[in-house]
């Protein structure tokens, strides 16, 4: 259990702080608070975008709980399902996908996050962060040192 809790809370952990990285230089082109405060808004709405510094952490908040969230689920289903044990990066890249189908397509059109037109090149740039930044992290992490 111990083990299971420290798999868990690294991989969470990396892979909230690479795809908050990322979100903040690729996404929010450096705007470290409206990178969050726009995280902020899947629960605020607008609102979140003309509070202060405490929408920023409200925002990492929510995205730390996500990212742990997407590690707990990989941990407790995906690392037993023997394809993506054998094949970490592949399964990991994989896992990304699926993180965005359902952030994309479940999660946010049901939150309070301002509703912004589809682009192509948007999806791109967030399927990539997703597959490069959480889905392969956890991945790799919870099959090194998540025992089975």
């Amino acid at each position: 259990m111990k083990q299971a809790l420290k798999t868990i809370l690294l991989a969470g952990i990396v892979a909230g702080i690479l795809d908050g990285v990322s979100a903040v230089v690729i996404l929010g082109k450096l705007d470290f608070a409206a990178v969050w405060k726009y995280v902020a808004s899947g629960y605020f709405g607008k609102s979140a975008f003309a509070g202060g510094n405490e929408m920023v952490i409200y925002g990492l908040l929510f995205h730390f709980t996500i990212a742990l969230s997407w590690a707990i689920a990989y941990y407790l289903v995906f690392a037993k399902i023997n394809f993506f044990s054998n094949h970490p990066i592949l399964g990991g890249l994989l896992f990304g996908i699926l993180i965005w189908l359902v952030m994309a397509f479940l999660v946010l059109p049901f939150s309070a996050i301002p509703k912004r037109t589809f682009s192509v090149i948007g999806a791109i740039k967030n399927v990539a962060i997703l597959m490069l930044c959480v889905g392969l992290p956890i991945s790799i992490i919870t099959n090194k040192l998540g025992k089975r």
